[in-house]
């Protein structure tokens, strides 16, 4: 065959592989591309609990309104190159909980709703980022809630109970992981107050437990190894186990947080990153849109962390953003419907007199939302799959539907 019928077939091949719903991205099948069957060098996980595909749209709309536009204003993952779709169901149930969903993406394994890291026959499972730290990859596991709530958990924890908190933070020293952060911990002594507090438990093992962001930069000028890293507020006390609204001033953001774990990390070692932003999945729960859309843009901005970090290393890196499961059931269009457009400035004015605080009762937060034509569904979780973004090395594995069990072994190249 002539060099450029081969050319000719190669493309009509990649071209057919797309319309059959492979998505195909810079580390592709085409000539030219370098996909290979190993892992990424560095590879940062993103999860959005309780992030939809309406969620994210939702998000965009309102960015395009707030620049007197009509549409969506792209954030910085729907410009990825690769889409596909996840399912997650649980081994128990077709509406998931967060532990048995972040069990699936981080073991490969369905479970019961309300287990980590443990089949439903109650075999040990082990995450992916036990698997690459035995590769030798720093580990970073990081949410904007908890460090020992359920997706967080799901990638050290082993319980049969995801409020098992305070057994759940006793498991962190065996993970050998290097820097782990959330907001704090719920039953930080215990579920009676009558333990040995997480911080001294925690640094017995080697681990530099840091509130706040001076004690950070403390422990990493002293040469930590290990770092657990903790909101100031919540400082030797209980975090909440959910709480909706907006954080005080002073607090380290997502993207601050990704981005001291990258600077702890550097780029000698190759590593691996899960940050979950959890209050979207809280703010969702209670049909709070400004929330939820607040929580989906602080969720950008700790990719758009990584991709500056991507783009001095594309051939290297793979960027996932995925949710363990969708919560709320939003549409853009609600029960009063009959307009041509969305009345953003309903929900932006009531959201920016409040101070950017919604401490509306549901019925209230109801009544807005119904104005602007933003729709509910629930206050639980719903069933419906879940989109995956992708880009960098490897990418062009995760266009399609699957399930997500099959993220792990994605990642992994398997």
């Amino acid at each position: 065959m002539k060099k450029n019928a081969m050319k000719t077939a190669a493309g009509l091949v990649c071209l057919a592989m797309a319309f059959a719903g492979v998505v195909l991205s810079n580390t592709g099948c085409c000539p030219g591309t370098s996909g290979t069957a190993s892992p990424a060098k560095y590879i940062f996980l993103f999860i959005g609990d309780g992030m939809g595909a309406t969620h994210v749209a939702a998000t965009e709309s309102y960015k395009a309104y707030k620049n007197g536009e009509t549409g969506f204003e792209r954030l910085s993952f729907t410009g990825f190159p690769v889409l596909g779709m996840a399912e997650t169901y649980s081994a128990n149930s077709s509406i998931t909980c967060s532990s048995a969903a972040g069990t699936a993406i981080s073991c490969g394994v369905k479970t019961n709703n309300g287990w980590l890291g443990i089949t439903p026959e109650g075999d040990t499972l082990k995450s992916i980022a036990s698997i690459l730290k035995e590769k030798g990859y720093k580990v970073g596991i990081m949410s904007s809630v908890p460090v020992n709530h359920a997706t967080p958990a799901a990638f050290y924890g082993h319980n049969v109970s995801r409020h098992a908190y305070y057994e759940i933070t006793e498991e962190i020293p065996a993970s050998g992981f290097d820097f782990l952060a959330g907001s704090g911990f719920i039953d930080y002594a215990g579920k009676d107050g009558d333990k040995e507090g997480s911080k001294p438990l925690l640094e017995k093992a080697g681990y530099s437990v840091c509130f706040g962001m001076d004690e950070l930069e403390d422990a990493m000028e002293a040469g930590a190894e290990h770092i657990v890293l903790s909101q100031e507020s919540y400082r030797g006390k209980d975090t909440p186990t959910y709480v909706v609204e907006k954080e005080p001033d002073g607090e380290i953001s997502s993207e601050e947080m990704v981005g001291k774990c990258l600077e702890f990390f550097g780029d000698d070692t190759p590593f691996f990153i899960m940050f979950e932003q959890g209050d979207i999945d809280w703010a969702a729960h209670d049909n709070k849109t400004m929330p939820m859309i607040e929580k989906v843009m602080e969720l950008d901005g700790a990719v758009r962390k990584a991709m500056e970090f991507y783009r001095e290393h594309p051939d290297e890196t793979l960027i996932l953003v995925t949710a363990d499961h969708e919560t709320g059931g939003i549409t853009l269009g609600g029960a009063l419907s009959g307009e041509d457009n969305l009345k953003w400035n309903i929900l932006d004015s009531a959201w920016t007199a409040s101070g950017c605080r919604n401490e509306l009762g549901y019925n209230e937060n109801k009544a807005l939302n119904d104005k602007a034509y933003i729709g509910w569904t629930t206050l639980s979780h719903t069933g419906g799959p879940v989109p995956v973004y992708a880009i960098g090395k490897g990418s062009d594995r995760f266009g399609g539907r699957y399930d997500n069990t099959e993220i792990k072994g994605k990642i992994l190249g398997e």
